[in-house]
């Protein structure tokens, strides 16, 4: 009896030690809304390079996409979405989205949040909040260097170009018709397919925002980047808190979740300028060919 009963606390110390080390390899249970099983579910094009891109392996710390089997994602957004998830003990669950679908989930909780290359403009946090900034944009104009625009000093330099930006943003809607007798093409819907669109020759300039632009020319050295920022010539916006909310990059979160936010904010705190442009620096360094 009594060896059966030291067999029976033994297995029962087991299990209980088996137990112990499945709980700790889990995502850490939280009480914020949306996180209660531990897994941030992130939403992001999986198409915008440097900020997201789609991969067809897990080099250089890529993740897997859940609604897309067999590819990863990477770029500036995967590694501020794994730094928020290392420092709350939580799981990272990367969904491709199209860019006009990401406000819509993130409001109907099928994403947690939005980590997407999205400047803080009042039109989008009147539907989401946003934690952040995580990174702050000028916004440019690229063409090619055989391009009579090449030599472009302002945007009145631009005038009578044909152009184009991604479709709902900032730089189709408000930046480019600023150009006189501008031929505004089409948007396009994604950014590999504005820059493709520069790329064949059917526009002469696109404008978008500097680290979409210097992840473009770090892979095809026949683009050049035009940065009118600080000078008269820049595009120009009502006040400076309005220029500030176009090129600040947030993150959307559930109108009312403050708990999220403020654990989002919690880590985008503890970095500084320099700390975002030294990470988006490393995703122009990996992100693949156009």
């Amino acid at each position: 009896m009594k060896k059966f009963l030291s067999v029976l606390v033994a297995l029962t110390l087991l299990l209980s030690l088996a137990a112990c080390g499945k709980t700790e390899s889990k995502a850490a249970v939280s009480d914020i809304p949306g996180l209660e099983d531990g897994v941030f579910t992130v939403g992001m094009e999986c198409a915008y390079a440097p900020y997201n891109w789609t991969q067809t392996d897990d080099s250089n710390g890529a993740v897997p996409i859940s609604n897309v089997p067999g590819a990863y994602a990477n770029g500036y957004d995967v590694m501020i979405a794994k730094k928020i998830c290392e420092a709350n003990g939580w799981e990272l669950e990367i969904v491709s989205s199209a860019w006009d679908s990401l406000t819509p989930a993130v409001q109907s909780k099928t994403m947690d949040a939005n980590i997407a290359g999205q400047s803080m403009t009042a039109d989008r946090m009147a539907e989401v909040d946003m934690a952040g900034p995580y990174y702050y944009a000028t916004i440019v104009c690229v063409t090619t260097k055989d391009s009579p625009y090449a030599s472009a000093q302002s945007i009145q330099d631009l005038a009578g170009g044909k152009c184009t930006a991604q479709s709902g943003t900032i730089w189709y809607d408000s930046c480019l018709p600023q150009i006189a007798g501008v031929e505004l093409l089409a948007p396009a819907d994604t950014a590999p397919a504005m820059i493709m669109s520069l790329q064949t020759g059917t526009v002469d300039f696109i404008c978008t925002d500097m680290p979409t632009a210097m992840g473009a020319v770090a892979k095809d050295d026949s683009l050049v980047i035009l940065d009118f920022s600080g000078t008269d010539g820049d595009f120009q916006f009502a006040t400076e808190e309005e220029r500030a909310e176009n090129v600040n990059i947030g993150i959307s979160v559930l109108k009312g979740n403050t708990a999220l936010k403020e654990a989002i904010d919690a880590v985008l705190s503890q970095m500084t300028v320099e700390d975002f442009n030294k990470l988006m620096d490393e995703a122009i360094a990996v992100q693949p060919e156009i």
